[in-house]
């Protein structure tokens, strides 16, 4: 049985592309199962080809078990991101799969935005930005293209939605960590 991180993040990438094969109708080898894929788990997919972006979809919370999160995930990533058209069969064996295990999001206290930017720590928190209904997140993995903390964060705004000079008095941010996993490669 698997004990490792390691370990785990090679199941977890395993079931994320026998997912994908399967909604594609492709064959792929059997994935390994692990006890820990019975336990609630939030996991974001993501999919790169030719080093872009191909597709990423994630749940911010472990709200059923992480076997079936990562791969429902996989295959909203596959087929249902609205910036994507659905992955083609052809592209399925050059897709690169990258598998990101969240921790539960803690609120964090502020007084200003100011004081909100110095609180995050770049390349290591993922954010959620919430504004009433309006709601956006990036991974961690984002402060890679976005390192400055104002940039981040109007980025993140426009992606909920707002202007990215928006600040009002129903802000609120969440910060999560993760551990990943990509093909090729492991990174945690």
């Amino acid at each position: 049985m698997p004990t490792t991180d390691t370990e785990l993040g090679q199941i977890l990438l395993a079931q994320a592309r026998r997912a994908i094969a399967d909604a594609l109708g492709l064959p792929a080898p059997d994935a390994p199962d692990d006890p820990r894929l019975a336990g609630r788990g939030a996991t974001f997919v993501t999919l790169t080809l030719g080093g872009e972006l191909r597709g990423c979809i994630g749940s911010l919370n472990a709200h059923r078990p992480l076997g079936q999160d990562v791969r429902d995930n996989a295959v909203a990533a596959a087929l249902r991101d609205p910036r994507f058209p659905p992955l083609t069969a052809a592209e399925f064996a050059e897709v690169r799969v990258e598998v990101s295990l969240l921790t539960e999001p803690d609120f964090i206290e502020f007084r200003d935005e100011a004081d909100a930017l110095a609180q995050l720590e770049p390349g290591r928190d993922g954010v959620i930005f919430f504004n009433g209904c309006q709601r956006a997140t990036f991974l961690p993995q984002v402060w890679e293209q976005l390192p400055e903390r104002r940039l981040f964060m109007a980025a993140l705004k426009q992606k909920a939605g707002l202007p990215p000079d928006f600040w009002g008095p129903n802000v609120m941010i969440a910060r999560y960590h993760v551990r990943k996993w990509h093909e090729g490669a492991n990174q945690e």
